[in-house]
């Protein structure tokens, strides 16, 4: 079976070393880099399976590489920080990051974390959907309607995902929260799910104008009417 590499970008040299260590004993290839500059172009050139991007690096930050990253690919990314806030976990995240480890963190922790990203992303049953007019790009984090492309978040099109999938059943905001984000300890307000909703409908509506296939349900959550 073929090595899966892991691309390792920290610029502290001690933290690198025990992530590039312990991503090699449990039988992954590793590469190193210490900034951002050369991030775009390595993973355009080389084949990386999952990329460590550490979110305060020197020249190009993380969050900006994931955002640029989620631009033409797919590729797991795990932000690794030293940033604790909720908030800054959030934007992580909608900025299309996969998973979030704060430091200081267990490389145990990592390594376990690696394995479900890549078991999440490497589902041999990711496909195409087509409903009434909308085209999803599982594997690709790409959604179409009437052909045109709707500039969804990684966060957006897994929230559409969940409803297009599930039409005519009703999601409180808490079932949202829980097939959504994968972190239990991160506190996410309804509030965040509500933003979403609003901003998924203007992104349709803007290819689409007045169509609103996701109905409110008072007092519940949400539902796909499609």
């Amino acid at each position: 079976m073929t090595k899966k590499t892991i691309l390792i970008v920290e610029d502290e040299e001690n933290i690198a070393e025990v992530l590039i260590a312990y991503s090699r004993q449990q039988g992954y290839h590793t590469e190193h880099l210490v900034n951002g500059a050369h991030v775009l172009e390595h993973i355009k050139q080389s084949k990386v399976d999952l990329i460590l991007l550490d979110l305060m690096l020197p020249e190009v930050d993380g969050l900006s590489l994931c955002k640029q990253i989620r631009e033409f690919s797919n590729l797991p990314v795990i932000m690794v920080t030293a940033k604790q806030q909720e908030q800054d976990r959030l934007i992580g995240l909608e900025s299309g990051a996969d998973d979030y480890i704060v430091k200081p963190f267990s490389p145990k922790e990592v390594m376990a974390r690696i394995k479900a990203v890549l078991r999440r992303t490497n589902q041999p049953n990711l496909h195409t959907i087509n409903h009434n007019g909308f085209q999803l790009h599982v594997d690709g984090y790409t959604a179409l309607l009437e052909q045109q492309n709707i500039d969804f978040t990684a966060v957006e099109f897994k929230v559409f995902l969940l409803f297009i999938t599930h039409i005519g059943r009703v999601f409180t905001r808490e079932d949202i929260i829980q097939h959504i984000y994968q972190d239990a300890a991160l506190e996410v307000s309804d509030r965040n799910i509500d933003t979403h909703i609003k901003n998924i409908r203007k992104k349709i509506n803007a290819i689409k104008n007045g169509y609103n296939p996701i109905a409110s349900v008072y007092g519940v959550g949400y539902k796909f009417n499609g």
